[in-house]
């Protein structure tokens, strides 16, 4: 979040030719952390600041009706269950919300309505412990919130306690169970985001403190790792952090953003083991590549500079991995998460 941003942007994108035109406003909104869609009905929720002030001051999710000429219609928000809402996920039913709240280190679900209007928290899991990078692990930090392809598991990698958190996801009531057996980064690590295979029998965790890309093999509920890859060249001794992961939708390569080294680093994946292959450092073309989404096609990947205020495309070689040089930059203010709306 920045205040350069007014909210949610709509920009057309041309998978024949790469162009992304000019990114307008479609709906105004306080610091959105992260956008997602329903998975059957033309809607848009985001998590962030609430234009009416909750009473206990947590953040709100927010929902959009998505009309023609994907124009944006607001429905209604309600609280996150907690403050800082950098996350949010929607489950295959499309009836439950997950959010991670980074300020407080909490995680909540809220029930969605049958028109998809967010209602009640249904669970909020305040998270204890810290981790030995003081300035950054003084405590709880959730980062990012998953369902697995069964809904019945809901994931929470946490930044401040080098674990991804494991709860058992009830779709019919919206309530988590009592906390699994967690993922467990190395000390320090502090993991952020993360990313499934299309099988989903591997998972990848993106650490944003170590820069590395912890696989992990899975199934049903329960992680074994694999091993970790760094996301820089040995050479370079600058500051950086990691932002984002993605797994290529047909599976072979995975990519994470670098936010110093302003970079996407690509890895050919074994689809048998799980385990990454370093490919290739691309520019990302720009400063602090935040966010980061393969099109649906699977040849375009477009990136998100907060600080250069820039979105760009960068052409994607679906048999090499590899990325092309960056392209048909736009200008944006602050962006922070791109998704694609059919």
């Amino acid at each position: 979040g920045n205040t350069q941003s007014k909210g949610i942007y709509l920009a057309d994108f041309d998978s024949a030719t790469g162009t992304l035109s000019q990114p307008e406003l479609v709906a105004e909104y306080r610091n959105p952390g992260f956008l997602a869609l329903h998975p059957t009905k033309p809607l848009l929720y985001a998590c962030g600041q609430p234009n009416n002030e909750f009473p206990d001051k947590s953040n709100s999710v927010a929902a959009w009706s998505i009309g023609e000429k994907h124009k944006l219609e607001f429905l209604g928000e309600a609280s996150a269950g907690g403050r800082g809402a950098c996350h949010i996920a929607i489950d295959s039913t499309g009836r439950t919300a997950a959010i991670a709240n980074y300020g407080d280190g909490s995680f909540s679900t809220i029930r969605l309505g049958e028109d998809g209007v967010p209602g009640a928290v249904a669970t909020l899991i305040q998270s204890k412990g810290s981790g030995p990078n003081k300035q950054r692990q003084d405590g709880p930090h959730a980062h990012g919130v998953y369902f697995d392809k069964a809904n019945k598991h809901l994931f929470m990698p946490d930044l401040g306690l080098d674990k991804v958190l494991v709860h058992p996801f009830d779709a019919a009531t919206s309530k988590l169970g009592d906390a699994l057996a967690p993922l467990e980064t190395k000390p320090g690590a502090g993991p952020r985001h993360m990313a499934f295979s299309p099988d989903e029998k591997h998972a990848y965790v993106i650490n944003e403190l170590d820069n590395t890309v912890l696989a992990a093999s899975y199934a049903d509920g329960k992680f074994t790792p694999i091993g970790t890859s760094p996301t820089l060249p040995d050479d370079f001794k600058e500051w950086n952090t990691t932002s984002e992961i993605e797994v290529h939708p047909d599976g072979k390569f995975v990519y994470a953003s670098n936010r110093g080294h302003n970079s996407i680093v690509v890895f050919a994946r074994n689809v048998e083991t799980g385990a990454l292959t370093f490919v290739q450092h691309a520019p990302s073309g720009g400063k602090t590549p935040r966010h980061f989404k393969i099109d649906p096609t699977g040849k375009w990947l477009l990136c998100a500079h907060q600080d250069s205020h820039t979105i760009s495309v960068l052409k994607l070689d679906p048999e090499t991995g590899k990325l092309g040089e960056p392209s048909n930059t736009v200008s944006s203010p602050s962006p922070i998460c791109l998704i694609f709306s059919k």
